[in-house]
């Protein structure tokens, strides 16, 4: 039987129509949720916000670490459904969407544990005179209702790093997944949902763009959340009402340096991993990798070898290392930019071609012009260039030439090319021997320039949804 999900509005109105989700690689109907209109998501804003006005209503913070608990234990215990649901609606392969649940677990427990380390200070007062008899401290307040866009690539964990924090927090939220992984989303909020949360405390609702947008821009809204295109998140963020803070995760085109010293066991298996992992669906995905020229050669056979050895197909099957991308447009998109390298003077050296069923072979281009797609734009799918180079200043120069900045890498034994690398990288993370997709959800994770706003990682967003209040004590004494 086919599931289906109403909107997780309480009083929600009718819908206005119904979405069907279907599996990327095969076409197959896993399910279908009910599209909202204004009036649901109006609805959903204004009980929101009512619960938000209203402090006596407020979840307590044990509570809070209860229904946390709770949520995490109820996902422990589907584990593997969970896994499998996000792998049949968003093509990441099974074996790493179990990874990826695992991590939207732990993601649910440290949402828990900044509660229990994240607490106001003392303001030093009795400094001077105008100071003087006084006492003061913070303590921390919800934002007020958060709205969550989500994106497809990571289903759990993405909705997990959105909407815990706000729980945490003691925000009342109410999160829109995409329309191509939706089923996920409601699957985790009818988890919070069993584990004690209020049904009004935490809504989902799936609306096309314009409701959307009704949602994102009402004046009631204290906190917007964003993780997909940089077109979409910096056109919502232009039309947030005064005063609404927001948090926008968007993508690049992640650089590698690799060195001439660079110890390549180390790195080819790395950088395979990083650039084909999901198909290249992630936002600091392996892209450019700039390679000395003496081992270039090297570097983007053993790239290729790599990606041709990879098993590609079924995202359901064990042994499946490279799933589908998401949709049929993004495998012609994929296709037409390869095609545009090639014609330009890239060489292929694995790859470069689509396999049906949304699949795409790991492709490996060799020493592409800085001018085409692939050089300049987020490629998002199963494509990593390689690039020669002799001066290591002049890769980075390249490395740093685009409107792009989120993680980068630098394979090295010099621990003082490394730092150079480290120094000299537009980045807000370097990685130094390891591929540019690396993550741990309590880090700092933010796209800078184009590529984001804000920090993301589960206490960085846990702090974006609180306010500092101060209370000043001035005493008789």
């Amino acid at each position: 039987m086919i599931e289906h999900f109403a909107a997780m509005v309480p009083g929600a109105g009718a819908p206005v129509g119904r979405h069907e989700v279907r599996a990327p690689f095969d076409g197959q109907v896993l399910g279908t949720v009910d599209l909202a209109g204004a009036d649901t998501a109006r609805t959903a804003l204004a009980t929101a916000h009512a619960l938000f006005r209203d402090r006596s209503r407020w979840l307590a913070t044990p509570h809070r670490i209860e229904i946390l608990t709770r949520t995490a234990a109820l996902m422990e215990e589907r584990l593997e459904a969970l896994a499998l649901g996000a792998a049949l609606e968003g093509g990441k392969p099974l074996t790493d969407s179990l990874v990826e649940v695992r991590r939207a677990i732990d993601g649910v427990r440290s949402c828990r544990e900044v509660l229990r380390t994240e607490g106001g200070h003392v303001i030093p007062m009795n400094l001077n005179a105008a100071s003087a008899g006084r006492v003061a401290f913070t303590q921390n307040e919800p934002i007020g209702p958060v709205i969550a866009v989500s994106a497809f690539n990571h289903p759990v964990n993405l909705i997990v790093h959105q909407v815990m924090p706000a729980l945490a927090a003691g925000c009342p939220f109410v999160v829109k997944p995409s329309a191509d992984t939706p089923l996920s989303c409601f699957r985790v909020v009818a988890l919070m949902h069993e584990a004690g949360l209020p049904p009004e405390w935490g809504q989902a609702l799936l609306a096309e763009r314009d409701v959307a947008e009704l949602l994102v821009t009402d004046p009631r809204v204290a906190f917007f959340s964003f993780v997909g295109s940089a077109r979409v998140g910096w056109a919502l963020r232009s039309k947030l009402a005064p005063g609404a803070r927001c948090a926008l995760e968007h993508g690049g085109a992640a650089p590698v340096i690799v060195a001439a010293d660079a110890d390549l066991d180390r790195a080819l298996p790395a950088l395979v991993k990083g650039g084909f992992y999901h198909a290249g669906q992630v936002c600091v995905s392996v892209q450019r990798v700039f390679v000395h020229r003496s081992i270039a050669t090297a570097v983007s056979e053993g790239l290729a070898q790599g990606g041709a050895k990879m098993k590609v197909g079924d995202p359901a099957l064990p042994e499946t290392e490279v799933g589908p991308l998401i949709r049929p447009g993004e495998v012609k998109r994929v296709a037409e930019w390869v095609e545009e390298a090639t014609a330009r003077g890239a060489r292929v050296l694995s790859g470069g071609r689509a396999l049906g069923g949304n699949l795409y072979a790991p492709t490996v281009l060799y020493d592409p012009p800085d001018d085409c797609r692939v050089s300049r734009e987020e490629v998002f799918g199963p494509v990593v260039c390689v690039y020669p180079y002799d001066d290591v200043d002049e890769a980075i120069r390249r490395a740093n030439a685009l409107p792009f900045a989120f993680q980068a890498s630098v394979f090295t034994r010099d621990l003082d090319a490394a730092i150079h690398a480290y120094r000299h990288l537009d980045a807000s993370a370097v990685m130094v021997n390891d591929h540019t997709a690396f993550r741990v959800d309590w880090m700092p994770f933010a796209g800078l320039r184009q590529s984001g706003l804000g920090v993301g990682g589960i206490p960085h967003t846990f702090h974006d949804m609180r306010v500092e209040k101060m209370c000043v004590v001035k005493t008789a004494g």
